[in-house]
């Protein structure tokens, strides 16, 4: 079992949506997680947008999130100029504001982060420590340059 896990969007996505290549995974490796899971808004966010988009409710994260399955962790008012920092120093993939809220959630906070997006391999805490990443197997692998 696995405590203090950081979530992605796209491994909320994939467990909620059965028909997400990567739900199988995504089930599995949320049967290993206790709760709460951290998580930001921008990823709530984004995961009820593209769960409405492939027909599946997205009250069902809102669901979770009210029954203490998942708890936000950072503040985007409160970390707002940390966000900006990353954001800018990552200008270049560019970084979503989701992303960047779950690196400073890595900074702040110990534990894996769980997600489906490569350019998590690029990110760094503080600027120079790789993360501590949970992800499927085809994509541990840093993408091509």
């Amino acid at each position: 079992m696995q405590r203090g896990v950081l979530l992605d969007t796209g491994p909320l996505v994939a467990y909620f949506c059965p028909t997400d290549r990567f739900h199988a995974w995504a089930v599995s490796q949320f049967a290993s997680f206790i709760a709460p899971v951290t998580t930001c808004e921008p990823v709530l966010a984004e995961s009820c947008f593209l769960l409405a988009r492939a027909g599946v409710s997205p009250t069902r994260v809102l669901n979770k999130l009210a029954q203490g399955v998942f708890r936000i962790g950072v503040g985007i008012e409160r970390d707002a100029a940390a966000i900006a920092a990353l954001m800018q120093r990552y200008a270049d993939l560019p970084m979503t504001l989701a992303d960047a809220c779950m690196v400073r959630l890595a900074e702040t906070q110990p534990g894996p982060l769980c997600t489906l997006d490569r350019d998590f391999h690029v990110y760094r805490r503080q600027g120079r420590h790789p993360l501590d990443l949970i992800m499927p197997d085809d994509l541990t692998l840093p993408p091509s340059s």
